[in-house]
């Protein structure tokens, strides 16, 4: 094969290795069988081993890679990362259905958008041009942690954005929420005993511990999940929540499948 044709098939290998991870970890409906998807995915790493000056940081191959660091550098969010408003009252969610209807007028058609609350560790991702260029965690909400290289290795975490209906911002800033799921918590924990090893104490103290680990391999290696449900950047043209997640999931993010959008304060109670 020459490199002209290298050139070409590593872009087509690419791009439908994306498209079948886009529809494994955001729609849910895989096309083709893990085999097949397995054989597209060797044929790729030996074209780049082959030709490695056409390795790009985007490609698929590349989720784990670089050496374990010393510490993790701290970063600057592109927006500030604000803490979420938490309340457990029936009377407070009243309250503040009632402002905002009198705010916006008795006429005013008013929705909202109801979605689970994540219990994990709160990420925000960076985008430049469509690639992801940095990942960190909330920190002070201003600065945090720089964990780029072990979100790359998780694989909800696209390391390039779809564009097929909207194109992304130059620059987009996502928050989101890494966790793990209660069945994926309990086998780490039978590995880690068996291997003699202390266990964690629940899922959210394993997703944060897996994400903050200084070798990428061992993130790699866990079975952690990012569900994305904020822009902090890069919001130009969208003006609902409702139009923000669409986003993100036409981008190829995973977000979450319980999102709904309701009316009423009832609505709200009901699906609490």
């Amino acid at each position: 094969m020459t490199r002209d044709q290298a050139i070409k098939r590593i872009g087509k290998l690419r791009s439908t290795i994306r498209h079948h991870d886009y529809l494994y970890y955001v729609e849910d409906r895989p096309e083709v069988s893990d085999e097949e998807y397995d054989r597209l995915y060797r044929e790729l790493v030996a074209l780049e081993e082959k030709f490695p000056d056409l390795i790009s940081e985007d490609s698929p191959t590349q989720r784990v890679a670089g050496q374990p660091l010393d510490a993790f550098p701290t970063v600057e969010h592109a927006a500030p990362m604000l803490s979420l408003e938490s309340d457990q009252s029936e009377a407070s969610l009243r309250r503040f259905d009632e402002r905002v209807r009198k705010g916006l007028g008795a006429d005013a058609a008013v929705e909202y958008v109801v979605e689970p609350k994540l219990d994990g560790l709160s990420v925000e991702l960076v985008y430049q041009d469509g690639a992801l260029l940095q990942a960190s965690t909330r920190g002070d909400g201003r600065k945090g942690e720089g964990i780029t290289a072990n979100v790359r290795t998780i694989a909800s975490v696209p390391l390039r954005l779809r564009d097929d209906k909207r194109p992304p911002p130059p620059l987009l800033a996502v928050r989101g929420e890494i966790i793990m799921f209660s069945d994926g918590f309990d086998k780490l924990n039978e590995k880690l005993i068996a291997e003699g090893k202390e266990p964690f104490a629940n899922p959210r103290n394993a997703a944060a511990g897996c994400v903050r680990q200084l070798d990428p391999q061992i993130t790699a290696s866990r079975p952690l999940h990012l569900y994305a449900y904020d822009i902090l950047a890069g919001m130009e043209g969208l003006e609902t929540q409702w139009d923000v997640l669409a986003a993100l999931r036409g981008w190829g993010l995973k977000v979450n499948e319980r999102i709904k959008k309701v009316r009423t304060a009832e609505d709200i109670l009901a699906y609490h």
